[in-house]
């Protein structure tokens, strides 16, 4: 729907932003009431179908107006360049130069969505602070309107389209004057026209209809790349959207068949733009002439981008979950889809890998289904290889009796996903209500399909190997503890959510003899087979000295020594803790590894400073020194890798400092319900990138030791 802001007080407040900001485009997007996505409700300065990619964004997405909102504060991105670097994304889909602004609309804890604000090409890097002002202002007004309407309860169906507020024109003028105007367009060599935002032409001049050889009344209303087959090229239609987007002036030269080869410039504003053609003065000889409508689809530049911007999606994706995650928000939201099913193909049956808008009755029917069944539109179009689009419910009701019943589902769009001819599984789009798929939406969702696909079929790569390697890590660790006489004990590790290799992380706990025991962490370098070598080298080395009664200084030293004569060209902290189980006395070396804590009976939690030797692996003769502690009855040794603690750009001994924080205001519990209280900032971690070890040691109350 396209008109002025009329009696809307929002949208004259929405136009309203863009005059105070000097903004020259504008969206509105609102919290929906069928998911946690924002919904694009009005928009000025561009084209609707410029925004088709985000016309609803899930609110977990890396677009700016859901990160605004997620996030409560002002995003700026100030030209491509950090664009490209902050949000590739929308670099990839919209590749022009620009500046945008996303701010969240509503109060600080409940946001009612974002205002997306873009300037032209020549922005300054920063927002002005009068700028900034002003996008506050107006989130603010946006806001109060917002706040008088009823918030959506999810009864009514979301709209399919946002408004599209026009501009209103630099002056009005009179019929004498339009007349003139035209004498004037008229006068002027070669020929000029008039396009709207839309690209429509609104105004052509004789000689630009003698030079595009068609009739002017043909021209008008139409777009000059679907009205001219010679103008068909994506390209061409490029240079309008670029004219559109950044505000500036572009040109482009295009040969007329069979050799009339023509320049034409695009000086752009907020209501459209001024086309003017002439000869070229070149000539670049004959072409070919362009396929008539029958011969072939044209290919439009905005579905170019439109796949582009949702295969840049899928190139973030790196285990299947997370491709069903991006697809259930990202893509279902970006063709208003109510539900989704993905399939993966597996030992010659289909198993679901994870379902949105599904009750469990409709997903397990089909559960497991075999290849070579009747009855499936998954499995159909695994067969043949083509996607199916079924609008009604009862054009599935035809095909597959009872389905619609089944799952509650009017319409859909099965898409088979295969790889070099390989079924990889399926994904279904569903609608609650009919839908019709235009051709370009079916051109599109035809190549995401193959998208899809490729990412399903690596990710699931990516998540075998991601299983062989935690498999292997942890027969590389041990299976259990032993128990220790006086002390409670518990071990986690946690693998990265990085990469497919070995963590490096590795703990033991070795009873000496009915008096000691040892407690081992460390941290090798690298995380690859290699390093899980050099781990249980390391873990080998220590557990053999250290049961031969080497005291502490000696096991690393010897350790270390065996270690540089392998020159494996990796290296490893250790840090070794030797505890006396009738005195309760630890004594600790230390290679290059973070600091132990302690928490004493009254709960006040100490970083032990050990004297940190040279990692091992590197330096033979190399020394190492030991301290003595002593650990009271209810007092807690904690022994963790660097993985626990570390965070980009933070300081090593502020982390540490933090770590005895958490442990110093943990509540009495036992080692394993401590253990997890200090892991839970790590395990909801999902960009984890390293893995973590944490070993504990709890000295219980005072009493007699009974060896074991």
């Amino acid at each position: 729907m396209t008109g002025g802001a009329g009696s809307d007080p929002v949208g004259r407040a929405l136009l309203r932003a863009m005059r105070e900001t000097g903004a020259t485009a504008a969206g509105l997007y609102v919290l929906a009431a069928d998911g946690p996505v924002l919904q694009l409700t009005a928009m000025s300065g561009v084209p609707a179908p410029f925004l088709e990619p985000w016309s609803r964004v899930a609110l977990a997405a890396p677009i700016p107006v859901a990160v605004a909102t997620r996030e409560r504060r002002l995003v700026w991105a100030g030209g491509q360049q950090q664009l490209a670097r902050d949000f590739p994304r929308i670099a990839v889909a919209v590749p022009y130069d620009f500046s945008l602004a996303a701010a969240p609309v509503g109060d600080g804890t409940a946001p009612r969505g974002a205002l997306l604000l873009l300037w032209p090409a020549g922005h300054a890097r920063l927002l002005s602070a009068d700028e900034r002002r002003a996008v506050e202002v107006a989130c603010g007004r946006l806001a109060g309107l917002l706040d008088e309407r009823p918030r959506p309860d999810g009864s009514a169906p979301p709209s399919d389209a946002p408004r599209v507020l026009s501009m209103p024109p630099a002056r009005t003028v009179g019929p004498d004057e339009a007349l003139a105007a035209a004498d004037y367009l008229e006068r002027l060599p070669g020929g000029c026209c008039a396009l709207d935002l839309e690209g429509r032409i609104t105004l052509v001049t004789t000689g630009a209809a003698e030079l595009l050889g068609e009739q002017d009344s043909r021209l008008i209303g139409s777009r000059p790349w679907e009205t001219l087959p010679w103008l068909r090229d994506p390209a061409f239609e490029d240079r309008y959207r670029a004219a559109v987007i950044s505000r500036r002036p572009t040109s482009f030269t295009a040969c007329r068949p069979p050799n009339q080869w023509l320049a034409f410039r695009l000086f752009p504003d907020g209501r459209g733009l001024s086309v003017w053609i002439s000869p070229s003065g070149k000539d670049y000889g004959p072409v070919e002439p362009y396929p008539t409508p029958t011969d072939v689809t044209p290919t439009r530049a905005g579905q170019i981008y439109h796949v582009l911007h949702l295969a840049a999606a899928l190139t973030e994706a790196v285990g299947a979950q997370d491709v069903v995650d991006l697809v259930a928000d990202q893509i279902v939201p970006a063709f208003g889809a109510q539900g989704v099913i993905m399939y993966a193909a597996e030992a010659g049956r289909l198993l679901t890998i994870g379902h949105r808008g599904y009750s469990a009755e409709a997903v397990a029917a089909f559960e497991g289904v075999a290849l070579s069944a009747a009855g499936s539109p998954a499995v159909h179009a695994l067969a043949t290889g083509e996607p199916s689009f079924f609008t009604t419910p009862e054009e599935m009701e035809r095909d597959y009796p009872g389905l619609p019943l089944l799952t509650g589902k009017a319409a859909r769009a099965v898409l088979p996903l295969i790889v070099s001819g390989r079924p990889v599984g399926c994904c279904i789009l569903a609608y609650t209500r009919p839908r019709t798929f235009s051709q370009e939406e079916r051109q599109v969702l035809t190549s995401l399909a193959g998208l899809i696909a490729q990412a399903l079929d690596r990710a699931r790569l990516y998540d075998t190997k991601q299983q062989l390697a935690h498999d292997l890590q942890a027969a590389l660790l041990p299976h259990r503890l032993p128990s220790v006489p006086g002390f409670a004990v518990a071990a986690r590790y946690l693998p990265s959510t990085r990469g497919m290799d070995i963590g490096g992380d590795f703990y033991d706990l070795i009873r000496l003899d009915e008096n000691s025991i040892a407690a081992v962490i460390g941290d090798v370098q690298g995380h690859n087979a290699a390093a899980a070598a050099f781990m249980g080298q390391a873990r080998t080395a220590v557990r053999a000295y250290a049961t031969a009664g080497a005291s502490p200084a000696e096991v690393l030293a010897r350790t270390n020594r065996l270690l540089t004569d392998l020159d494996p060209e990796l290296f490893t902290s250790c840090l070794y803790v030797h505890i006396d189980l009738r005195t309760r006395r630890a004594c600790l070396a230390d290679a290059g590894h973070p600091p132990p804590l302690l928490r004493h009976p009254d709960r006040h939690t100490t970083v032990l400073h050990v004297p940190p030797g040279l990692l091992l692996g590197v330096e033979p003769d190399a020394r190492y020194t030991a301290t003595e502690i002593t650990l009271p009855p209810d007092s807690v040794l904690a022994l963790y890798t660097d993985g626990l603690v570390e965070t980009p750009g933070a300081d090593p001994e502020r982390s540490v400092a933090d770590l005895a924080r958490r442990l110093n205001d943990a509540p009495p519990l036992g080692p394993d319900r401590l253990a997890d209280t200090l892991l839970e900032h790590r395990q909801d971690d999902t960009d984890r990138q390293d893995d973590v070890a944490l070993l504990l040691l709890a000295a219980l109350p005072a009493g007699p030791i009974t060896p074991s």
